[in-house]
């Protein structure tokens, strides 16, 4: 197939890309700037200059091609509400471009919020807070099933790790070099869910090929890693101690990200791994984090 991919040089997309070659597809990778677009290049990708505010770029794209992957998100977290509504643009322009034609479309979103404090499965709609939810990527993906889209949703982990990185774990790190302790909220018991990039992008690959519509698929490796853990990790390796805060100073510690390191988020994988024939094999983000994290 030929497969468009938006957010095909960022630090999910540019796995995805060559697990689509690898798997016999051309690929077609949205590409804002020169730099991306010779990142997209090299992964033997051909190129649609444009960025996610350039709808009639994103309809081209879209049109064009057998499928749609999208990957891209503006990771602007002091304008969230900015950021959803550049998703939902484009999220609706694709579609739109698809609608009737039963060709695939991934709609990337997050497992955050589905279940707070309980293990949440595939099959949960979410009870998602009013900041997460502010993001529509899955009811409007979803909303295109009913309109011939063989559409389908990847809810990715909080964590999405491996190397290139540059989430959440490593603002963790740098937020504790900046106040010199390494520190995790309350009793640091509530869990993180992960998955390493290599892994994800192997999941995309095969709900393009063979997800039904209407599918919401959980790429996990780690269903719950304790914050605490994360933590002491990073505490070890820069030498740091390792401090529990209140949760009403988790914002001023650690900023944005306070509020969602608080949170209790585990996330089940099993359906998707059933449904799919997919495990992961790379490692876990305790691991991940302990090889190559703190080499620079």
């Amino acid at each position: 197939m030929k497969v468009f991919v938006t957010g095909a040089s960022g630090f999910v997309g540019s796995a995805v890309v060559p697990e689509l070659i690898a798997g016999g597809h051309q690929v077609v990778g949205l590409a804002r700037s020169d730099k991306s677009a010779a990142a997209v290049t090299a992964q033997g990708a051909a190129v649609l200059r444009g960025s996610l505010d350039d709808l009639d770029g994103l309809r081209q794209g879209a049109e064009q091609a057998d499928a749609v992957i999208h990957c891209a998100f503006i990771h602007d977290f002091s304008n969230f509400a900015a950021s959803a509504e550049a998703d939902r643009r484009a999220i609706e322009t694709m579609g739109e471009a698809l609608a009737g034609s039963n060709r695939p479309f991934i709609v990337t979103s997050g497992s955050g919020g589905l279940a707070p404090g309980r293990l949440a499965t595939e099959d949960i709609i979410g009870e998602a807070p009013a900041a997460v939810a502010a993001r529509v990527s899955e009811p409007l993906g979803l909303s295109f099933a009913a309109r011939g889209v063989r559409v389908s949703i990847m809810r990715l982990p909080t964590s999405v790790h491996g190397k290139g990185d540059h989430g959440f774990v490593p603002y963790l790190i740098n937020t504790a070099r900046q106040k010199g302790v390494s520190a995790y909220i309350g009793e640091g018991a509530n869990r993180w869910p992960a998955v390493h990039r290599v892994d994800a992008a192997r999941l995309y690959r095969l709900a393009l090929e063979s997800a039904p519509a209407g599918t919401r698929l959980h790429p996990i490796g780690d269903e719950g890693v304790p914050t605490r853990e994360i933590a002491e990790v990073i505490g070890r390796h820069l030498n740091l101690p390792v401090v529990s805060i209140p949760a009403d100073q988790a914002m001023s510690h650690f900023g944005f990200l306070g509020g969602i390191f608080q949170l209790d988020i585990p996330v089940s994988g099993k359906l998707t791994e059933e449904r799919f024939d997919w495990h992961p094999t790379q490692p876990g983000l305790i691991a991940d984090m302990e090889s190559h994290y703190f080499n620079n």
